[in-house]
């Protein structure tokens, strides 16, 4: 471990970026108690207190919200943009799909339009947040001092351009730091709130001693004991690869006879990572955040109730998105007929497969059912938790705990790969080659 670290920092480019990447973080924290003007956020913190849906957006804003910072809203709009552009590519808009295809040109069409719609969705959010709050609030305390028109919308451009400047903060971090920049930022925010959730842990008297210390050291080493099985589980199954055998046809170049080596194709167990956890988070809390604004309503309580990850409909659902977003995920990034195609232009197939469609048609098959299994697990994890930290008496701020972990472990597994991948290539061990 040490040797490790001591690897990383004699590589100039990488402890540069290692460097870069902490510290647009402090800038991350930073920003998130920076206060929105003209708001009291005291006022706010008496109705957002034991809130499980605003607990579960302040852990993914790292606090920014609980504060109503610049980054109140996070970096979620763009994920919804992200979500909205994958979609149409999906030969719902011929123009997204044409450049999908265009490789690198084209993903930075997508990209900028991606950029686009998640200043719209953020200035709309942005608008119904500052509204929402201020009827939430309501009776003698004034949320937003100095009511009117002006003052929305200072409040909404500020919460917009908070989530513009994240966006762009993700950006940074993918091109000169390490990792995916927008999931070191969720990460960020995620790991920001472990201190706040063990604090609440102990509020609600989980770690009560006396005549329940007995009690308390099994809730404990429970406790411990899922953790780490989820730890491990997403190590397992995000290192899992399928490996199809691929054969390649001789060729005469030259003078010279290529192929006829047999290699393989390695097609991940889990090829989304997080992503449809996220995705599926912020699709399920969507309309429970716009109806906690109506709350007294009777249609807008039934949708607090019953899309709670506590409720019944609630767990189904969340549980639908994420396999769904999975294989939506999945497909978007391995094409079977694009990967049938490319093997078809190299002369390669699978071994008594013709090339072709019937390759496609194979792939598709293989990547459907190693992908159930992912998808699978990647609810189980997220739902799981939920019955255990109810069965031990956890606060709801710590019962989205298996959603987090999984967030986490995954980015830092990803993260760490990449730092991995630079060390071999300058012969250096890492963690995982040793």
């Amino acid at each position: 471990m040490f040797e490790t670290v001591k690897n990383i920092m004699k590589v100039d480019d990488l402890r540069k970026r290692i460097i870069f990447t902490l510290l647009m973080l402090v800038v991350f924290r930073i920003g998130s108690f920076i206060p929105v003007p003209n708001t009291d956020v005291r006022a706010l913190a008496e109705i957002t207190q034991g809130n499980n849906v605003f607990g579960f957006l302040n852990t993914f804003t790292g606090g920014a919200l609980n504060n109503f910072s610049i980054f109140a809203l996070g970096i979620m709009p763009y994920i919804t943009a992200s979500i909205i552009v994958n979609l149409l590519q999906m030969d719902v808009v011929p123009k997204f799909a044409q450049w999908a295809k265009e490789g690198e040109a084209g993903r930075r069409k997508l990209a900028q339009v991606t950029r686009y719609g998640t200043v719209i969705i953020a200035l709309v959010q942005a608008f119904g947040t500052a509204i929402g709050f201020d009827n939430m609030v309501g009776g003698n305390i004034e949320f937003i001092q100095n009511k009117g028109f002006l003052t929305y919308t200072l409040i909404a451009l500020t919460l917009t351009a908070g989530t513009t400047f994240l966006m762009w903060l993700g950006e940074l971090i993918t091109e000169r730091g390490i990792g995916n920049g927008i999931s070191i930022i969720i990460f960020a925010g995620i790991a920001a709130g472990i201190p706040g959730s063990v604090r609440d842990m102990y509020a609600s008297g989980f770690f009560a001693g006396g005549d329940q210390l007995f009690l308390t050291i099994v809730k404990v080493v429970v406790l411990i004991a899922v953790v780490i099985a989820i730890i491990v589980g997403v190590i397992y199954v995000q290192q899992g690869v399928r490996r199809v055998r691929v054969q390649h046809a001789k060729r005469v170049v030259g003078r010279k006879m290529v192929g006829g080596q047999s290699t393989h194709i390695p097609l991940k167990v889990n090829a989304a990572g997080v992503i449809p956890v996220i995705f599926a988070s912020a699709v399920l809390y969507f309309p429970t955040t716009i109806a906690s604004f109506w709350a007294g309503n009777a249609f807008a309580d039934w949708i607090i109730r019953n899309f709670s990850l506590n409720a019944g409909l609630g767990m189904f659902l969340y549980v639908i998105f994420i396999i769904g977003f999975t294989y939506f995920y999945t497909f978007v990034q391995m094409n079977p007929v694009q990967l049938a195609d490319q093997m078809k232009k190299n002369g390669a197939f699978l071994i008594g497969i013709r090339p072709g469609k019937q390759t496609a048609t194979r792939l598709t098959e293989i990547i459907n059912r190693i992908t159930l299994a992912g998808a699978i697990f990647l609810a189980a994890v997220s739902i799981l938790p939920v019955f255990f930290t109810s069965l031990a008496g956890l606060p709801q701020s710590v019962q989205i705990g298996g959603t987090s972990l999984l967030i986490v472990v995954g980015v830092a597994l990803d993260t760490m790969k990449q730092v991995e991948s630079q060390l071999i290539k300058r012969h250096y061990k890492g963690f995982i080659n040793k």
